[in-house]
């Protein structure tokens, strides 16, 4: 079976029973402490996949990767998918709630990468520019400094890129220049 179709098929799942509960918004929010906890804990992957933890254990480590109490939807969510055999797409099954979250909430997800540190005042600029371009929807904003750039910086609005970086602009005379 295809890996991003089992995923996404348990994410519809949580979402409309979180729906049915009127925990959308809660669940997302935990779906996203899960999903960084995997970023944050490289060791949780391999944890929630060992067959020698037992089940009870294998849900504290996520109900506490998640920020969620037992009980919960996602308690729940998180049985279920122990008892399938499914634990290793949980990852996997955060990233796409949310995207789902996403997409029916008319939220867009802002990455802002910069060549280097940038103060407050210049990071609120570009947030304005953004929510100029993309009135209408709620953004959630994140930011990083990629010092590949070498200056300037990218923002990745869902799937839409500027790219105002000297890397680009070298790039382009590259290519100008080979033509």
């Amino acid at each position: 079976m295809n890996e991003g179709l089992i995923p996404n098929r348990y994410a519809k799942a949580l979402y409309k029973y979180a729906e049915g509960s009127g925990a959308t918004k809660q669940v997302y929010e935990q779906m996203k402490q899960l999903s960084e906890s995997f970023v944050n804990a490289k060791a949780l992957q391999t944890a929630v996949e060992n067959p020698y933890l037992h089940v009870a254990d294998k849900e504290t480590v996520l109900l506490t990767a998640s920020g969620a109490q037992k009980g919960s939807c996602v308690d729940k969510f998180i049985l279920m998918i122990i008892k399938n055999n499914r634990v290793n797409y949980v990852r996997s099954m955060a990233i796409a709630y949310q995207d789902i979250y996403r997409k029916n909430n008319l939220i867009s997800k802002v990455e802002i990468s910069t060549s280097g540190e940038l103060s407050e005042l210049e990071i609120s600029k570009i947030k304005q520019l953004v929510e100029k371009y993309e009135s209408g929807k709620t953004l959630e904003f994140s930011h990083n400094v990629d010092t590949n750039l070498i200056g300037g910086f990218t923002v990745k609005i869902d799937s839409k890129m500027l790219d105002a970086s000297i890397k680009n602009e070298l790039k382009k005379l590259r290519l100008k220049l080979l033509s």
